[in-house]
C-alpha cells in the first residue's frame, strides 16, 4: 500500500475513533505510518482527506447494509422493513462517532461550498440506496419515482432518528416506536 492509500485507511480509522473535528493531521499521519507532510502532498488538506474518507465509509456502510438487508424470498415486506429499522438503530448505537462525523460533514459543507456537490451526490446516492433496500432491487433497477418518494422519505426519517439517537441515546426511539410512528403518519396521510 502506498502513502496515499495508507492515509485514507488512517483517516477512516481516525474518523471512527475520534470523529471529524477531533482528528488532527498528526493523528492521521500516525495512524498511516507516514509523515504529516504526506497529507498535504497527497490530499491538499486535512479536510479534503477526511471528507474523502467519510464519503468512502458511508458508501461502504450503504453497500454492506444493502447486502445485509436483502429481503427473504418468502418474507413479508413488513418484516423486511422492521429488520431495516432494527439494523439502522443498532448501527447508530454501535458507531456514534461515525454518524456524528457524517453530521459534521454537513456542517463543514456550510463553510466549504466546494463540498456541496459531493454532499448532494451522496444524498442522491443515499436516496437511491434506501429505495433499493426497501424495494429489494439493485440500485440500478430502482425507478426514479421510487428514488424521489420512497428513498427521499426514508432518508429523511433515517437522518432524523439518527440525530435523536446521537443527541439523547438514553431516550432514543426504538425500532418498534419508529414503526408505530410511521403507521400513525400513514393513517394521517391517507
Amino acid at each position: 500500500m502506498g502513502n496515499r492509500e495508507a492515509l485514507l485507511v488512517g483517516a477512516k480509522a481516525c474518523l471512527r475513533q475520534k470523529g471529524y473535528d477531533r482528528t488532527s493531521v498528526r493523528d492521521i499521519a500516525s495512524a498511516a505510518g507516514v509523515s504529516t507532510a504526506a497529507v498535504g502532498y497527497h490530499y491538499g488538506s486535512r479536510e479534503a482527506l477526511l471528507n474523502q474518507a467519510l464519503f468512502e465509509i458511508l458508501d461502504e456502510w450503504g453497500d454492506a447494509m444493502g447486502r445485509a438487508l436483502v429481503p427473504d424470498a418468502d418474507g413479508s415486506a413488513r418484516a423486511h422493513f422492521e429488520r431495516v429499522w432494527e439494523s439502522l438503530i443498532e448501527e447508530f448505537g454501535a458507531h456514534p462517532d461515525l454518524w456524528l462525523a457524517s453530521v459534521e460533514l454537513f456542517m463543514q459543507a456550510q463553510r466549504q461550498p466546494e463540498l456541496r456537490p459531493a454532499l448532494a451526490g451522496g444524498i442522491s446516492q443515499g436516496r437511491r440506496g434506501m429505495a433499493a433496500i426497501l424495494d429489494g432491487v439493485p440500485e440500478d433497477k430502482v425507478p426514479e419515482p421510487s428514488v424521489r418518494t420512497l428513498g427521499t422519505v426514508q432518508l429523511a426519517l433515517v437522518s432524523g432518528v439518527m440525530l435523536q439517537c446521537l443527541s439523547d441515546p438514553g431516550s432514543a426511539p426504538t425500532a418498534a416506536e419508529v414503526l408505530e410512528g410511521i403507521r400513525a403518519l400513514a393513517k394521517i396521510a391517507s
